[in-house]
């Protein structure tokens, strides 16, 4: 049996007995529940808030960049579900102290779903839950795939804040997800994964469309016609989660930007 590992190389056997599971992102959170394994989920975040009303009742352990050790101690779990971007690596590594089972996660591309999936899968004994979300997952992104090879693509830029401003790098989930749909994102190149930009920067001469997402800085209509008045280019607001959230939203994440491409074709 091939060994289940996560995005630090760690393996992981699978599950005996029930789990009990606190997941520290909320597309995780998202996903153990999709896989059916709600009843299993003894903590979250204050951020998870997908399926709104299983979560009722499942009690928050913080934010992800400020886990409360002592809350997530109390509730014992079994299992903790992390991810490199989304948690601190200290709090992770004090976690991985007394909780028996860390798994740690890292998704930077659309297809690395996939992996997610048969990994918590794997782990807690959803193999046939997972195996069909990766058909879910791989007829949505076939329909996306050959709708992007119909329509031209565009450079875009994908601000997530201001104040500064900052965007995505092409080594990014984001930016995956947008690639996919024929939408490649500026900079081309950068030494950060999520670097500050200005307006006036050189290659900001290149962006076609400008995409103003709902997080993790929440745009409004006033910030859509300021930057339209500073970038002198075609902006359009998006659902932030369709496009971040890895995990089982990714399957309606790539038919929601075949459905936006469409409609701005």
């Amino acid at each position: 049996m091939t060994p289940l590992r996560d995005a630090l190389g760690r393996a992981h056997a699978p599950c005996e007995g029930a789990p009990r599971i606190v997941s520290l992102v909320p597309s995780l959170t998202e996903l153990v529940c999709d896989l059916g394994l709600g009843e299993s989920l003894v903590g979250r975040t204050g951020f998870c808030c997908h399926p709104k009303e299983l979560l009722r009742g499942v009690p928050k352990v913080g934010g992800t960049k400020d886990v409360k050790l002592d809350v997530l101690r109390r509730l014992a779990p079994s299992h903790v579900i992390a991810d490199i971007d989304e948690n601190r690596r200290e709090a992770v590594e004090e976690i991985m102290g007394f909780v028996p089972h860390v798994i740690v996660v890292h998704p930077r591309t659309v297809d690395d779903n996939l992996g997610l999936y048969a990994l918590l899968g794997g782990v807690f004994g959803r193999d046939a839950v997972a195996a069909k979300l990766s058909a879910e997952f791989i007829s949505a992104g076939g329909e996306l795939a050959a709708l992007a090879s119909s329509l031209p693509g565009e450079s875009v830029l994908y601000p997530i804040w201001r104040d500064p401003w900052m965007t995505v790098g092409r080594d990014t989930y984001i930016s995956s997800m947008l690639a996919a749909a024929g939408w490649n994102t500026l900079p081309a190149e950068s030494p950060n994964r999520f670097p500050v930009f200005e307006w006036n920067a050189p290659w900001c001469v290149a962006v076609q469309r400008i995409l103003l997402p709902s997080e993790p800085y929440a745009f409004t209509d006033r910030d859509v016609a300021e930057v339209a008045a500073l970038a002198g280019r075609p902006v359009l607001r998006i659902d932030g989660e369709m496009v971040s959230w890895y995990g089982s939203r990714a399957v309606a994440g790539l038919r929601y930007l075949a459905d936006l491409r469409r409609r701005v074709a």
